[in-house]
């Protein structure tokens, strides 16, 4: 399982990786070095966090790359462009990522998932 420090650890490791991997794909079909200034021209549709995120949702089968797509505002393809990009990284890295047993197929299924459940939490009552 993944934490959330585990994840932030992850995503400021990747990030750069990630970055140099995009330019060197971005120049080769490009066929030469960046003619205009740095940050001109389309911006990617995820950050490389979210790329980072939705690759490990993915890997980790707690949600459907439609899901996926949907939560962050993309199309089904982008996420599993984002998961083409981060697997190999992930992997040369030394991060495996395991299954889950969750399966969250709909939005009202992720915020079931995220609510609090009543019976575990203690709320402490005051006089």
């Amino acid at each position: 399982m993944i934490g959330l420090r585990a994840l932030s650890e992850l995503i400021t490791t990747l990030t750069p990786a990630l970055e140099v991997q995009r330019e060197q794909v971005l120049r080769a079909r490009r066929g030469h070095e960046l003619l205009a200034a740095p940050g001109t021209g389309a911006k990617a549709k995820l950050t490389p966090a979210d790329r980072i995120l939705v690759t490990v949702l993915h890997l980790r089968q707690l949600a459907t790359m439609d899901l996926l797509g949907q939560l962050f505002r993309v199309t089904a393809m982008t996420i599993s462009h984002a998961k083409q990009e981060v697997s190999p990284l992930l992997e040369a890295h030394g991060h495996p990522i395991s299954t889950s047993t969750a399966r969250l197929r709909t939005p009202p299924d992720v915020a079931t998932f995220l609510a609090p459940d009543p019976a575990k939490t203690k709320v402490k009552k005051t006089s």
